[in-house]
């Protein structure tokens, strides 16, 4: 053989040496990988949190219910530490790219998980947490039928039995809780309890099983009873004494946005940018409301707006409607591509969601075999609401925010998100994301489908003024996020009060007063709401970056199909899948 042939030779045996070495190191890593994943779902996210597990669709923690004894909370930041350690020492740099950046995002949600027990400490400061849970718990089990009722209620009757010493654990825990906290639990407390004592034996009606149905007629009377007593402490201790602070703080509040969303910008950049985001719709406001009545001003304009919504007994059939609409110029432009022809079921908001939230989407979990129902919870008007309770409330329904509503929750929407689940590329994705990606894109798609050119006299709207109005209606909405934006870092950075930003959506973010009350209240337990219109500003720029790159190829379709396979990853991850760079967000 020739030196020069023999050289050839002895090189392919080496290359072909080396990429089957990397292939098997490939193949390695990625075990391992898969398993430290398997031990994260196991060992501490559905361990500790049995509730998501269900919810998830994993059935075999159906009996258990979330432990918030001290002792349970230090076992789980020490095998929280224990993790973060095993994360943070895992090599991923002979992962796929796809892989890698899973890397990223659980060791952020470890952290996150972290600072939320150590430094933020709801089980400390939050007496909702340990009602809301309780509810939370049997709700899940009660709301789909993955299997038979018996089993079920069986289910049901496992998690009320732990409800007595949940609650009995809020005692040893609450040290100093915020005064607006414990005021938030006292408002939801009552429909917790009617929520047991009604909504939960209705769900359960058609059980057969003597021995179970008696178990549940003991278990649900004393969760209604200790339900009771804890309203009761609550009231007459807790509330005297409830002088914390809910803020926590410029340092916790970066952290808590670098951990979840992979965005490490100065918060008053940040602010800037929120700002700037505020002023550009409130012009847009003042702008489409002079076309609409150039003899008004704006607020006169939306005063006017506010008023023109459907009658409380009307409004879910007012969303069916809308989603007709909205479904069929999805198709017809070619927005997104919708898999399947499912619909969610409309409802009315359970009653522990109701006093920090109007609209919301429950979709069954990732992992769920049997029942795959999907809720889109509308809040509506309480039986003890007084006329002008319910008028306030109902402006909230204004013939404009009911297509943002229908555009952010459904179509295309959250709803939608859900139906792209079995394309998601990995199972952490199933399970762990970004804010600003799930809520980025279903508050994006409140704009975008206006700019596509839904609302238009004849596509969703019967004419001109009613076309004006939906504009309106998206831009309150826009306003409502950029609100948020502002009023989650400034009172949290302690520069802002609660009654200052109730103040500031009404005023600054054109809302009415029940929702600035509701918004100030949401935002002192989730203080980087800003996801909202953070994350629609990135996925703008993201589809604008890759229209220049892609030119005339460009398909609107396309990008929003490729951006849903991503799952719910921070932007910056999804920039890197859809551009192959990690060129800056905004």
């Amino acid at each position: 053989m020739h030196t020069a042939l023999r050289i050839l030779v002895v090189l392919a045996t080496v290359i072909g040496s080396l990429v089957s070495s990397v292939a098997v190191g490939r193949a390695d890593a990625t075990a391992r990988w898969n398993l430290l994943v398997d031990d994260y779902l196991d060992q501490i996210l559905f361990r500790f949190n049995p509730t998501y597990g269900t919810s998830a669709g994993l059935h075999r923690y159906d009996s258990q219910l979330e432990d918030y004894s001290r002792a349970n909370i230090d076992k789980e930041i020490a095998a929280l530490e224990q993790f973060e350690q095993r994360v943070a020492s895992f090599d991923a740099s002979a992962l796929s790219a796809t892989d890698a950046a899973d890397h990223e995002m659980l060791l952020g949600a470890v952290r996150s998980s972290l600072l939320t027990l150590q430094t933020i400490r709801p089980w400390e400061k939050d007496p909702d947490t340990y009602s809301g849970t309780a509810s939370n718990g049997v709700y899940v089990i009660m709301i789909r039928r993955f299997a038979p009722t018996n089993d079920r209620l069986r289910s049901a009757v496992a998690r009320e039995r732990q409800i007595p010493s949940l609650l009995s654990a809020a005692h040893q825990n609450l040290k100093n809780p915020p005064h607006i906290s414990t005021e938030i639990a006292l408002e939801q407390l009552p429909g917790i309890i009617s929520f047991f004592e009604k909504d939960v034996p209705a769900a359960f009606a058609d059980a057969t099983d003597p021995s179970v149905k008696s178990d549940f007629a003991s278990s649900n009377a004393a969760a209604i009873a200790a339900l009771r007593d804890y309203q009761a402490w609550l009231k007459s201790d807790v509330l005297p004494r409830s002088n914390g602070d809910f803020r926590i703080g410029a340092e916790t509040f970066s952290k808590k946005l670098r951990y979840e969303e992979m965005v490490d910008m100065p918060l008053d950049r940040l602010l800037e940018i929120g700002m700037a985001d505020l002023h550009k719709n409130q012009a847009e406001f003042e702008r489409v409301a002079k076309q609409v009545n150039p003899n008004k001003t704006a607020t006169e304009v939306l005063q006017e707006l506010e008023t023109i919504h459907p009658a409380p007994d009307k409004l879910l059939q007012a969303f069916r409607e809308t989603f007709d609409g909205l479904i069929a110029f999805i198709h017809t432009r070619h927005i997104v591509t919708i898999p399947g022809d499912s619909r969610p079921t409309l409802q009315e908001t359970p009653p522990f969601m109701r006093a920090t939230t109007l609209a919301s989407m429950d979709a069954p979990g990732p992992f769920e075999k049997v029942a795959k129902e999907a809720y889109f919870n509308v809040t509506l008007p309480g039986p003890n609401d007084t006329p002008e309770e319910i008028s306030e409330l109902m402006k909230s329904f204004n013939v404009g925010t009911l297509v943002s509503i229908s555009d952010h929750e459904a179509f295309p929407g959250h709803f939608v998100q859900f139906l792209y689940e079995p394309y998601v590329p990995t199972k952490l994705r199933k399970v762990v994301g970004a804010d600003t990606n799930a809520e980025g894109w279903a508050h994006y798609c409140e704009q975008m489908m206006l700019d596509e050119g839904y609302g238009q006299p004849g596509v969703g709207a019967k004419d001109l003024h009613e076309s004006l109005l939906i504009r309106l209606g998206q831009v309150q909405e826009a306003l409502l996020r950029d609100a948020r934006f502002v009023a989650g870092i400034r009172m949290h950075r302690g520069d802002m009060s609660f009654e200052q930003a109730v103040d500031f959506f009404a005023k600054e973010g054109y809302q009415p007063k029940k929702s600035a009350e509701v918004e100030a209240k949401r935002g002192t337990s989730n203080p980087t709401y800003l996801y909202y219109t953070l994350g629609k500003l990135q996925i703008i720029k993201l589809r604008e970056d890759v229209r220049r790159k892609q030119g005339n190829d460009f398909s609107l379709e396309k990008f929003h199909d490729e951006f849903l396979k991503q799952g719910f990853p921070p932007i910056v991850i999804v920039r890197r899948a859809m551009l192959g760079d990690s060129s800056p967000v905004l």
